[in-house]
């Protein structure tokens, strides 16, 4: 999971659950997702890397850049 990419489904941000969907296993999963960066606000819409995975179903992200 750690490396993928996702996107936001619903706002990520500091007292809120967000979530995210992630193509995974041939498919596409949600997943309840918090920011990597505590107070960070990352908006429905935005394309992010799972930063880090706790089973089964939690992930926290950044926003990934393009470079």
């Amino acid at each position: 999971m750690v490396g993928l990419m996702g996107r936001v489904t619903g706002t990520v941000g500091p007292g809120l659950v967000g979530e995210v969907i992630v193509r995974v296993r041939g498919g596409a999963e949600h997943f309840l997702a918090y920011p990597a960066q505590g107070a960070e606000r990352i908006e429905s819409g935005t394309v992010v890397m799972v930063v880090e995975y706790l089973p089964p179903r939690t992930v926290y992200v950044s926003p990934a850049y393009d470079s």
